[in-house]
C-alpha cells in the first residue's frame, strides 16, 4: 500500500480579532497517500482554505498537529496554487516561471533545460519571451503550474486554482492541469466549490461541514473510463451517483 505523505490529526484553528474568536477548524483529520489526487469540497466560509494555509506551514495549528512522512521530520517540498496566477507584468513568461529557481539561486542550467521542456511541453514554448497579458487565461494559469512545478514540489496545493477562468475553458484547463499533475507523479490537493470538478478530477473527495469544519465524510472516486479525458470521466455510469451523493451532503450542511 502507497504510504501516506500527509497526516492530519485533530486538527483545530481559530482566528482572532478585536471582535473576538472565529472557530475555522475543529478536530479535523484525514491523511493523504504520496500520489493522490485529493479534492475537498464543503459550505462557503468552512474553512478549507484555512486548511491549505496550514499545511504550507503559513499558519500554525492551535490543537494537534499536521505529519509528513510518518513523522520522521522530514518536510516535503510544497507548492501553491491559488485563484490568480499573480503573473508579473514587468517579467516575460520566461522570467515569470523561472522566477521561484531565481530567488532560491536554483536557475542551472539543468534547471532551465526542464523549464524549457515544461514549457514546450505545455503548450507555451513560442510565448516565453510574450508579457502575462499577451496570453489568454487558461495559458497564463499553465505559467502560473510551470512556475509552480519548476521547484519540484512533492505536494501541490491548489486553492480553486481554475475559478477565475470562464466555464470553456476552466473545463479544458483543469483537465489539462490535472492531466499534468498526475504525468508528473505529484501528490494534489485541490480545494474546489464545483462538485463536477471534484469529482472528474480527483481519487477521493473530502466533505467538510459547517465551520468551524471537521470531515462529515469521504468518497473514493473510482471511475470506469474508456480513456482520461475529462468527457469521459463526467460520461462514466458511476459519475452521477458520486456527485447526488456528495451533493446531498452539502445540502444537509446548508439546511
Amino acid at each position: 500500500m502507497t504510504a501516506d505523505i500527509l497526516k492530519i490529526e485533530h486538527l483545530s484553528y481559530s482566528y482572532h480579532n478585536l471582535s473576538g474568536e472565529t472557530a475555522a477548524l475543529s478536530d479535523l483529520s484525514f491523511t493523504v497517500k504520496k500520489g493522490e489526487f485529493l479534492a475537498i469540497v464543503g459550505p462557503s466560509g468552512c474553512g478549507k482554505s484555512t486548511i491549505l494555509s496550514l499545511i504550507a506551514g503559513l499558519l500554525s495549528p492551535e490543537e494537534g498537529g499536521i505529519t509528513f512522512y510518518g513523522q520522521n521530520g522530514r518536510r516535503p517540498g510544497i507548492g501553491y496554487m491559488l485563484q490568480h496566477d499573480h503573473l508579473f507584468e514587468w517579467r516575460n513568461i520566461w522570467k515569470n516561471v523561472t522566477l521561484g529557481l531565481e530567488i532560491q539561486h536554483k536557475l542551472t542550467p539543468e534547471n532551465r533545460r526542464r523549464v524549457e521542456k515544461m514549457l514546450k511541453d505545455y503548450g507555451l514554448e513560442g510565448f516565453a519571451k510574450k508579457k502575462p497579458s499577451e496570453l489568454s487565461g487558461g495559458m497564463r494559469q499553465r505559467a502560473a503550474l510551470i512556475r509552480t512545478l519548476a521547484l519540484e514540489p512533492e505536494i501541490l496545493l491548489l486553492d480553486e486554482p481554475f475559478s477565475a477562468l470562464d466555464y470553456q475553458t476552466r473545463l479544458t484547463v483543469s483537465a489539462d492541469i490535472a492531466r499534468i499533475i498526475r504525468a508528473a507523479g505529484k501528490t494534489a490537493i485541490l480545494i474546489t466549490h464545483d462538485l463536477s470538478e471534484a469529482v472528474s478530477l480527483s481519487d477521493r473527495v473530502l466533505v467538510l461541514s459547517r465551520r468551524p469544519a471537521c470531515v462529515k465524510a469521504e468518497f473514493p472516486i473510482r471511475l470506469t473510463l474508456p480513456d482520461n479525458s475529462l468527457l469521459a470521466a463526467r460520461m462514466a455510469p458511476e459519475y452521477t451517483r458520486y456527485f447526488n451523493q456528495i451533493w446531498e451532503e452539502l445540502s444537509n450542511e446548508n439546511e
